[in-house]
This record gives structure tokens, sequence and C-alpha cells, in this order.
């Protein structure tokens, strides 16, 4: 019982954290939701900066993919979901801002015009 308990009470404490947006915290997990795609985000503090992973999927019972990258001060990472030609991807960024890191909420970014 003890146990369960313990279980819940992680749990809620993840879910409750990943359901803020903005600034995250180590070892905190941050949903994502792009168009077709659902993820969480996370980092931890090591020694050549701050891993972040990224893990996506595009359902229950597809294979996810994982992002892995170490971030040092003012450095970034733009996950893009294309779409089809006429429409923009959907992009989300993560951002190191000195010591702090910051998940943006996933937006759409212009279409390119193509040259005539």
């Amino acid at each position: 019982m003890i146990a369960r308990l313990t279980a819940y009470a992680l749990a809620c404490t993840i879910l409750s954290a990943a359901a803020t947006a903005g600034e995250l915290a180590p070892g905190n997990a941050h949903s994502v939701h792009l168009d077709g795609f659902d993820g969480v985000v996370y980092y931890s503090v090591e020694q050549d900066g701050y891993r972040v992973v990224a893990t996506l999927a595009s359902g229950a019972g597809e294979s996810p993919i994982r992002v892995i990258s170490t971030l040092g001060p003012d450095q970034r990472i733009v996950i893009s979901v294309p779409r089809a030609g006429d429409q923009p991807s959907v992009d989300f960024e993560i951002l190191r801002n000195g010591e702090a890191l910051f998940v943006n909420e996933p937006v759409s970014s212009p279409t390119p015009k193509l040259a005539d």
C-alpha cells in the first residue's frame, strides 16, 4: 500500500510539472503536443551542459523517436513537424537562457514562398 501511494505521489508530481509551460526544472517532465505527435521533454545537469531529452511518438502503438542534445548557455533546439506542402510546419523550441531551460509551446512557422 505504501509503495502504491508513493508511486501515485510521484506520478502527480511529474504530471503537475508537465502541465506547466515555460521554465523547466532539472528532472521534471514537460508534455509536448505537436500536430500528430505527443511526448515529453526533460533535462539533467551534466558536466558539459544541460542534457536535454525529447521523446515523441505518433500514437500509443507507434515507435517513438528520441532527440538528445547537450545545451550550453544561450543555445537552443528546434524540433519541427512538417505538414502538407501548403501548410506551415509545427515547431517547438527548447532554449537554455543562462541557468534556466525553457520549453516554448508549439507554433506554426510561416510557409516559405517559392520563387516563380
